[in-house]
C-alpha cells in the first residue's frame, strides 16, 4: 500500500482516516471528493503536500475515477450520501452517489487490478428490539429502512459480486455510528454540543430511548487500515467499540460536560421509520486482526470530541444556522 485513493476524504470519516494514514504509515494519498456540503477542505489541512493530495471529483464520473484508480494500488471507497433525514426528503442523490458511485469504482479497480475496501454501515441490518440481547454480525440477514442504508446495502451487495464474479481482490467493513473532529453539525451528537454551546435545549427524536453503537472515527480509522494490512480478501469485518447508549445517555453526558441540567432537554417529533436499536458484535476483527479500540470508554472520546467543538467554532459556526433552520421547518 504505498499509492493509496481515499474517495470521500475530505469528509468527516474519511478525512480522519487520512490522517491517520499519515500518522501510521508511509502511503503517499490522493483524496477524491466531490466537496459537497458535508466536506472540507479545512479537515485535510496541516497534512504534508508531498503525501496529501486533493482531487475535486463525482465518484459516479468514470472519466474521473478511472484515471485516479489506475495510478493507484489501493482504494479505500467511503464516499457517500449519509444523512438519513436528506434521504427521506430526495433519495436521488443516495443513489448516484451510494450505488451508481460505488459501480464506478469496482469497474476502475476491476480493470486495474487495483486491492479495494469497501466502507459501509450497520444500518443495512436495520434495528434490533430493545431488549434483545443479540448483536449485529457477519451473517445477519439485511433489512435495510431508508434510503440511505437501502444504498448502501446494495452497494455492500455490488462489492461482494464483483468479488463472486470478477476475482476483484476487495474487503468489506460495517461499521457503527462514528463521532469526533470534523463531523458536520446536522449529526446528532455535533448538532447537540453546538445547540448547548449555543445556549439552547438538545432535541432529541420521540422518546429518545433509540439506541446506537458509537465508536471514535480514529477507531474505526484504525480499524480499516487494520483490514486493510491484515484482512482476509473477501471477508465483511463489523467494527465496533461496544459503545451502546441512547440518545438520552448521550445528550446528558453533554449537558454534564458542559455544566447543564441533566434534564434541560426538548423531545421532538420522531423521524420515519427510525430504527430503535444498533448494536455491532466486533470480535471477528479483534480476534483475526488484534485490533483494540484507543477509545473504550466512551464518555472520554465524549469530552474529547466536545472539545474538540469547543475550541473550532469558526468552523461550524458557518453551517449551523442553516442546519437549525432545516430542522425547525420538519418540526425537529
Amino acid at each position: 500500500m504505498q499509492r493509496l485513493l481515499v474517495t470521500g476524504g475530505a469528509g468527516f470519516i474519511g478525512a480522519n482516516f487520512v490522517h491517520h494514514v499519515v500518522a501510521h504509515t508511509d502511503a503517499e494519498v490522493t483524496v477524491l471528493d466531490k466537496l459537497t456540503y458535508a466536506a472540507s477542505r479545512e479537515a485535510l489541512d496541516g497534512l504534508p503536500d508531498h503525501r496529501v493530495r486533493l482531487v475535486v471529483g463525482d465518484v459516479a464520473d468514470e472519466g474521473v475515477v478511472d484515471p485516479l484508480v489506475a495510478a493507484h494500488d489501493t482504494v479505500v471507497h467511503f464516499a457517500a450520501e449519509s444523512h438519513n433525514d436528506n434521504s427521506l426528503d430526495d433519495p436521488a442523490p443516495f443513489v448516484r452517489t451510494n450505488l451508481v458511485g460505488t459501480f464506478t469504482i469496482l469497474e476502475a479497480a476491476r480493470r486495474h487490478d487495483a486491492r479495494l475496501h469497501h466502507v459501509s454501515t450497520d444500518e443495512v441490518y436495520g434495528d434490533l428490539d430493545l431488549d434483545d440481547p443479540k448483536r449485529f454480525t457477519e451473517d445477519t440477514p439485511y433489512r435495510p429502512s431508508s434510503p440511505y442504508s437501502a444504498t448502501k446495502a446494495g452497494s455492500d451487495h455490488l462489492v461482494r459480486a464483483w468479488v463472486r464474479s470478477f476475482g476483484l481482490r476487495a474487503t468489506i467493513s460495517n461499521c457503527s455510528n462514528n463521532y469526533g473532529p470534523w463531523q458536520h453539525v446536522e449529526k446528532f451528537i455535533p448538532r447537540q454540543v453546538t445547540n448547548v454551546l449555543d445556549g439552547a435545549r438538545p432535541r432529541v427524536y420521540g422518546d429518545g430511548r433509540n439506541v446506537r453503537d458509537w465508536i471514535h472515527a480514529d477507531d474505526h480509522s484504525s480499524a480499516v487500515l487494520a483490514i486493510l494490512e491484515r484482512g482476509r480478501i473477501g471477508e465483511t469485518y463489523l467494527v465496533g467499540a461496544d459503545g451502546e447508549r441512547t440518545n438520552l445517555e448521550v445528550v446528558r453526558a453533554i449537558l454534564r460536560h458542559l455544566g447543564r441540567e441533566e434534564d434541560d432537554i426538548e423531545l421532538v417529533a420522531d423521524r420515519a421509520g427510525h430504527d430503535r436499536r444498533y448494536a455491532i458484535e466486533s470480535a471477528k476483527l479483534r480476534a483475526e486482526l488484534g485490533w483494540r479500540p484507543r477509545f473504550e470508554d466512551f464518555e472520554a472520546g465524549l469530552a474529547d470530541t466536545i472539545e474538540w467543538y469547543v475550541a473550532h467554532e469558526p468552523w461550524w459556526r458557518p453551517h449551523k444556522a442553516a442546519t437549525e433552520a432545516a430542522y425547525a421547518a420538519k418540526g425537529q
